[in-house]
């Protein structure tokens, strides 16, 4: 008699719990598999410190073949799913189709970034959901620092020096935190860059930074911030977007060359393709985390709306700290439908936030208690110690490191503008450009002799790109990065406190 197939789609926060734990429940009983673009689970919370060139990039991803090692993996994006005949057609790394047979469906797809109706947003704005775009904006960064300091030009040179944040929540807030420290380094101390005044704009319709938090963290965020030279501007925004700068929703123009989209998340829209009730874009479920009707099929994360047994009548927020407690219930739900223990309905308590505000700064809540300056930077990053299954080690030899040693502020050129668009539905992909024919052995796509540049603000050589547009077509194949989680069996009793799932 075959074993049970079970397919999870997505390695984010919910996924990638729900198939660790899964796989330990099952004891072999029941056959796994992750389907997920990338082979990794991204830590996001730490993704602002990536940019800020504090962790190398593989410090916040961990092995998903390494970690799970009772679980197949396979590499692709789902295209669609086939609940009648239950069924999963995807697309591979390379383009080739495949499907996927299930006698239990999680779906676990995450979210994207979310996109408002603003002129020039989606050409020349850029998001911040996965490792490309961290990598861009570090290279991007630090390229107009230095083509600021090399030109005569005071106006281009001030405009170049000039980053705009749109978003003041968990991410934007720590982006702009982060990249403040950053900028301000790559000058500091520099004979050749004095008087180079980086300048970092953080807007927001709301009325406070960080609205979704306490006041008293909201407070000590604003407070970091404008001490450390960020102009916060609340009920502001942009109006529209240009490859000169952008202009504000109080009238004023102004002239930049890097625009970072962080207004918030949308569900993944393949929950909303399987044409069943939904809440906001996001898949309905009971508290079991079951679709309503379909017994076989359970949602979790970013991509469910599942309902707040604290709060009736509401659903869960969009966190990573809901996501990552969801997986493990979602887990013990899906066993218990294999006919192993009961199922279980999802509850949970706040456990605090914390807000990485760079350097020794931080705003935490820990338990309900307020805490600012060195202690909650010391709590937060011990917290992230504790959440994160893997490389602690490393992550905390890196901040160590940080602390000595001046940052290492180079451009890698790995990650170029037109490869990490904004409008995309797979943020955590960084889009590769195949020539026809052009093929490695193994069939992995060549990269071109002459890489295409953006017609994007940063600065990219224009000469060497003929369309401004991102390539698009069957000769793009998806390099790596997509929304993950970590493992490390000790890291199951810790909850992500902070951040978007």
């Amino acid at each position: 008699m075959s074993r049970p197939r079970t397919v999870i789609v997505g390695a984010g926060f919910a996924g990638y719990r729900t198939a660790r734990a899964l796989s330990r429940l099952a004891r072999g009983r029941a056959d796994i598999t992750l389907l997920n673009p990338t082979d990794y689970f991204l830590y996001l919370p730490l993704l602002p410190q990536v940019a800020a060139g504090i962790l190398e990039p593989r410090r916040v991803t961990v092995s998903l073949s390494g970690t799970l090692r009772q679980v197949r993996l396979v590499l692709g994006e789902a295209d669609r799913i086939d609940l009648d005949a239950r069924t999963v057609h995807y697309t591979g790394p390379e383009g080739d189709g495949g499907s996927l047979s299930y006698d239990r469906l999680v779906l676990a797809a995450g979210s994207v970034n979310k996109l408002l109706p603003v002129p020039g947003v989606a050409e020349h704005a850029h998001g911040f959901r996965g490792l490309p775009e961290a990598l861009y904006l570090r290279d991007h960064v630090t390229r107009q620092v230095e083509l600021a300091a090399a030109t005569d030009d005071p106006a281009d040179c001030a405009a170049r020096c000039t980053f705009v944040v749109v978003g003041a929540g968990y991410t934007g807030t720590e982006v702009a935190a982060h990249g403040k420290l950053f900028s301000d380094a790559q000058v500091h101390k520099h004979p050749m860059r004095t008087g180079m005044r980086p300048r970092w704009l953080l807007l927001d319709i709301a009325d406070r930074v960080l609205p979704e938090l306490d006041e008293r963290l909201s407070r000590t965020a604003d407070r970091v911030l404008r001490e450390r030279g960020v102009d916060v501007r609340m009920k502001t925004s942009v109006k529209e977007a240009t490859r000169e700068g952008v202009l504000l929703t109080d009238g004023e123009f102004v002239d930049t060359r890097t625009l970072v989209w962080c207004v918030g998340v949308r569900p993944d829209p393949l929950a909303e393709s399987l044409g069943l009730p939904m809440e906001r874009g996001r898949l309905l479920v009971d508290p079991q985390l079951r679709v309503p009707g379909r017994p076989e099929v359970f949602a979790c994360g970013d991509a469910a709306a599942v309902p707040d047994l604290e709060e009736p009548g509401q659903y869960t927020p969009m966190t990573a700290q809901h996501a990552w407690r969801q997986g493990k219930v979602c887990a013990h739900n899906v066993a218990a439908s294999l006919g192993d223990g009961e199922p279980r309905a999802y509850r949970h308590s706040d456990l605090g936030f914390v807000v990485d505000l760079g350097g020794v700064k931080a705003a935490a809540n820990p338990l309900g208690v307020n805490l600012s300056g060195p202690v909650a930077g010391a709590v937060t990053r011990g917290y992230h110690l504790a959440a994160m299954p893997g490389n602690r080690v490393r992550v905390a030899a890196d901040w160590l490191l940080d602390a000595v040693l001046p940052r290492q502020a180079v451009q890698l050129g790995l990650v170029r503008s037109w490869s990490v668009p904004l409008d995309t539905a797979s943020p955590e992909l960084a889009r590769v450009p195949l020539g026809p024919g052009r093929k490695r052995s193994g069939g992995e796509a060549a990269e071109p002799a002459a890489e295409p540049t953006g017609g994007r603000p940063g600065g990219e050589p224009e000469k060497r790109r003929p369309d401004p547009r991102p390539p698009t077509g069957p000769h793009l194949a998806p390099g790596p990065v997509k929304r993950t989680d970590s493992s490390d069996d000790s890291a199951d009793s810790a909850d992500p406190v902070e951040g978007d799932s």
